[in-house]
C-alpha cells in the first residue's frame, strides 16, 4: 500500500507561486495587491489552509527593494505601496538581499507547479521591466527637445540671459 505524503512547501515559495499564478492567469496585469496575493495563495490551498507567515512574506520576507527583516528573498518587487510583482533580473533590491534566492528551487515545490519556474526563467525575470513604461518622469524622456529645435543650446542661453548684469 502506498501511502501519499504532503509535500512541505517553504511558505515563500508558497507566496511565489501564489504571484506566479496571478501574472500567468492575468497576463495584461503589471502588479497585484497584496491582498489579491494573499488572496490567490488561500485559493490554491497548497497546504490545506492558508498559513499565516504568506501575509508577511508577500508584505515583507521577499520583497527584494525593502530592507531584510530578517528574510533576505528578492522574489518579489514592490512596485508601489500594497502592490507586488515578481522580481526580475535588474530591479533594485536592498544591498542586504544580494546572492539570496529569487524564485523556488525545483526539488522544493510540487511537479505541478514546474511550469511556472520555466515560464519565469524562460520569459518573465528577463523581461524588460514594464512598470518603467508607466512611469510619469520617465514618460517625460525627450519632451523638451523641441524647445530648442530652432536655434543651438548655447543661442537659447545666451537669449534667455540678455538683460542680465
Amino acid at each position: 500500500m502506498t501511502v501519499a505524503t504532503k509535500q512541505h512547501v517553504k511558505v515563500a515559495d508558497e507566496a511565489w507561486i501564489a504571484l506566479a499564478l496571478l501574472h500567468r492567469e492575468n497576463p495584461g496585469e503589471i502588479d497585484f495587491s497584496v491582498d489579491e496575493i494573499v488572496a490567490r495563495a488561500k485559493k490554491e490551498a497548497i497546504h490545506g489552509e492558508l498559513r499565516p507567515g504568506v501575509y508577511v512574506h508577500v508584505v515583507q520576507h521577499c520583497v527584494a527593494n525593502r530592507a531584510p527583516n530578517p528574510g533576505r528573498y528578492r522574489m518579489l518587487f514592490e512596485t508601489s505601496k500594497k502592490r507586488r510583482r515578481l522580481y526580475r533580473s535588474g530591479d533594485s533590491s536592498d544591498p542586504a538581499r544580494d546572492g539570496s534566492k529569487t524564485m523556488p528551487e525545483r526539488e522544493d515545490v510540487p511537479v505541478k507547479y514546474h511550469p511556472l519556474l520555466d515560464w519565469y526563467a524562460a520569459e518573465f525575470s528577463s523581461r524588460k521591466n514594464a512598470s518603467t513604461k508607466t512611469d510619469p518622469l520617465l514618460a517625460l524622456k525627450g519632451s523638451g527637445r523641441k524647445i530648442w529645435a530652432d536655434e543651438h543650446a548655447d543661442e537659447y542661453v545666451r537669449r534667455l540671459r540678455e538683460g542680465w548684469e
